[in-house]
């Protein structure tokens, strides 16, 4: 063979390699989506769950598995036409038991835990928190803060604990960090109106501010009110955003509107770059 057909087909050997390794480098991301609940359930779950796999297809960025159980399944009726829960509560252990045992994990780059309640029956809640800490992503948005109250190692891994909520109001949400991908869409003072929760065991020196309040949302009285954040957890992911109660936070064609389409599309994109920071996809400083 001469020389000339040998450096062909070693060129073509070379860019077929670096083809599949483009490809391999463009895989989307895959994302556990958790809206189970044991405590309070949201009206919203199923917005939130049409929107993060809307986000995940027009970004090309990741695809969406779920952990969810609807309560409101006719298959959990009695005779009488009520909800069963104990049927609810053993069909939330199995869904949980096959999507978040540590093997199942394996399969996940990030899980999202959208608007979940309650003590969840994890089949490891531990080796879940270790599987975060070894390099994957988690990302919890608005009722997250509202879960495993009596989890120290979850609690601690999110950053804070939810403490209480008033009235939904309109907030004027200070932008903490105008470069990152959370954030960088978004202006100096982000007008939103939801349902603004108030957290216990905050501490600013542990993670990165994002949105915040400078004065109490209903009273208006001077402090401290964290909305957003993020951090570094190990080698691992954290982002958090308190935001997402309402229907038309998350959906700019929900037709009952407190806030304008505008904050809704806002709140994607906020939600969206947490979820590709959290997976990798994007770079950031994450220093407290």
């Amino acid at each position: 063979m001469n020389c000339g057909l040998i450096n062909h087909f070693l060129c073509a050997g070379v860019l077929g390699a670096l083809s599949l390794v483009s490809v391999a480098q463009a895989a989307p991301k895959k994302v556990l989506v958790v809206t189970t609940t044991t405590g309070f359930r949201h009206s919203s779950i199923e917005t939130a769950e049409k929107i993060i796999a809307q986000l995940g297809v027009e970004s090309g960025a990741f695809t969406v598995d779920y952990a969810r159980v609807d309560p409101k399944d006719p298959k959990f009726k009695d005779a009488d036409g009520k909800t069963d829960n104990a049927k609810v509560n053993a069909a939330i252990k199995e869904v949980l038991a096959e999507k978040m045992s540590p093997e199942a994990l394996k399969g996940y780059d990030a899980v999202v835990f959208a608007n979940t309640t309650g003590d969840l029956p994890l089949p490891d809640r531990d080796a879940f928190i270790d599987w975060v800490k070894s390099g994957k992503g988690f990302v919890g948005m608005h009722a997250a803060g509202d879960t495993f109250h009596g989890f120290k190692p979850y609690l601690d891994m999110l950053g804070a604990e939810f403490k209480t909520h008033e009235a939904q109001v309109s907030v004027d949400a200070i932008n903490q960090d105008k470069e990152c991908p959370m954030c960088r869409h978004l202006p100096s003072t982000w007008v939103v109106f939801d349902e603004i929760y108030q957290f216990k065991n905050f501490e600013r020196s542990t993670v990165h501010g994002l949105l915040t309040l400078d004065k109490h949302p209903n009273n208006k009285s001077p402090g401290d009110y964290p909305v957003s954040w993020c951090k570094e957890f190990g080698l691992g992911r954290v982002f958090y955003t308190s935001l997402g109660h309402r229907e038309d936070v998350w959906d700019p064609a929900w037709s009952d509107r407190k806030n304008s389409k505008e904050v809704a599309e806002a709140y994607q994109k906020h939600i969206l770059g947490g979820i590709k920071w959290a997976l990798g996809l994007e770079k950031m400083n994450a220093k407290p």
